[in-house]
């Protein structure tokens, strides 16, 4: 089986109501990345991914709870000092 049948395959077994879980976005944009890089190497991809990842997850989050930061730090798991120190440093402290 081809690494896409076998991807497609994986992705047809996960879906969850109809739409595909967070994980398998996460592959199929890590996927697309590799391709899109024409021969480059890629470097500090751990650090690219937190970067890409973490703001839009802190505002989806924020506008979930409504600017609730203390629910926000609960549904994240995390320290509300240290949802607080990631705002700021993000620079959504103002959100």
């Amino acid at each position: 089986m081809t690494a896409k049948k076998k991807t497609r395959a994986r992705e047809s077994a996960t879906r969850l109501n109809g739409q595909l879980p967070l994980r398998n976005h996460a592959e199929r944009a890590l996927s697309d990345y590799f391709t899109s890089l024409n021969g480059h190497r890629p470097a500090h991809l751990y650090d690219l991914v937190l970067r890409e990842v973490e703001e839009p997850l802190f505002r989806v989050v924020l506008d979930y709870t409504e600017g609730n930061q203390s629910r926000a730090a609960v549904i994240l798991g995390i320290n509300r000092g240290t949802l607080r120190k990631k705002l700021k440093q993000l620079g959504l402290a103002g959100s």
